[in-house]
């Protein structure tokens, strides 16, 4: 195992001479309705053909060809996730010269409005994914550790993790949040340096084994609710620390996740994620539920600054011999600051 901070690479070939090709493969891109609703669809999310076509009502082939249009502009990326390929925007132009135009295409692709209906379907693809995990949780919990163990075990993370509250919160805090406890290895941690830790899952059978986890250890400031990131109490939570511990490759929108907890913290608070960094071994999915096969930085960047968080400090890095690389990012949340 080592640990150290990632060096940050621009993801952009080389600019050179503005190329008559890409700038007209551009506006082409951007001279259809319906491609304007895909990139509008894309905005914070990943989403495969199948589940793009649904949303829009089209047909398979035509979805493929509106995407082939906006790849070869690049303006969405190809991500293989095991047997499937999703696809996001790319928010880089391809040559600096079209960096101008591309964000401003796609800053008014986000100002148009979604049908009622394509926001439905978007909702219901959310719903099904979300269902799908929760399944996987309630079918396995008496494995999952056993599974989990098999990619990253929680003595890799845990003690770094830990160690970077330490920093964060060298007096403690009054409230802390945790996201998918799963067995409630951390929420010793959280229930030594906060005052009162709530923790939230939407499995039943893995709140009953945290449960049992707090039983054993005798943590009796921390709370088990069940649910998600919607669960109507977050909101103005006021949390000075969220943490999620290896949950953002089980969620269906990563996106929405940083969003919630963004809303669920204390100005000042600090969101804590450990996380998979982009990997190829599909097999995860199978035994371990996951639906991401892991996320570069940049990825965790987009989300936490789309939500309104900053990266607090340098992340660290921690490599296995396994293959499997692991991140600890902290991003705040801005302290409010006073009037002019």
């Amino acid at each position: 195992m080592t640990t150290s901070t990632l060096p940050r690479h621009a993801l952009r070939e080389d600019a050179g001479a503005l190329s008559t090709t890409a700038l007209a493969a551009l506006c082409k891109a951007a001279a259809e309705p319906l491609r304007l609703a895909i990139l509008r669809l894309l905005a914070r999310e990943s989403f495969g053909v199948l589940e793009l076509a649904r949303m829009l009502d089209c047909t398979q082939s035509r979805m493929s060809h509106h995407l082939k249009v906006l790849a070869d502009a690049g303006l969405v990326l190809r991500r293989r996730e095991g047997n499937s390929i999703f696809y996001r925007r790319s928010n880089r132009a391809r040559q600096a010269e079209l960096e101008g135009l591309q964000m401003a295409l796609l800053a008014a692709a986000d100002a148009l409005p979604l049908d009622a209906g394509v926001v439905a379907r978007r909702e219901q693809v959310q719903a099904e994914r979300a269902e799908r995990s929760r399944q996987f949780f309630e079918e396995h919990a008496s494995a999952f550790r056993q599974h989990q163990e098999q990619v990253v075990e929680y003595e890799l993370y845990g003690l770094h993790a830990a160690r970077l509250l330490d920093q964060l919160f060298p007096e403690g805090g009054r409230l802390a949040l945790e996201i998918g406890p799963g067995e409630g290895q951390f929420l010793g941690e959280l229930s030594r340096r906060f005052e009162r830790v709530l923790a939230l899952d939407n499995a039943p059978r893995m709140l009953a084994r945290a449960r049992q986890h707090l039983a054993a250890e005798g943590l009796d400031n921390v709370e088990l609710l069940a649910g998600d990131t919607g669960h109507p109490g977050l909101p103005g939570l006021a949390a000075e620390c969220a943490v999620l511990n290896m949950v953002l490759h089980h969620v269906p929108s990563p996106a929405a996740l940083f969003a919630d907890l963004a809303d669920a913290l204390a100005p000042g608070g600090v969101l804590v994620v450990t996380e998979l960094c982009r990997h190829d071994q599909a097999w995860t999915q199978a035994l371990c539920g996951d639906l991401w096969l892991g996320f570069e930085p940049e990825e965790l960047d987009h989300w936490a600054a789309a939500a309104g968080l900053s990266e607090d400090g340098d992340g660290i890095y921690l490599a296995q011999r396994n293959g499997f690389q692991v991140q600890i990012r902290p991003f705040r949340r801005p302290a409010f600051t006073d009037p002019l």
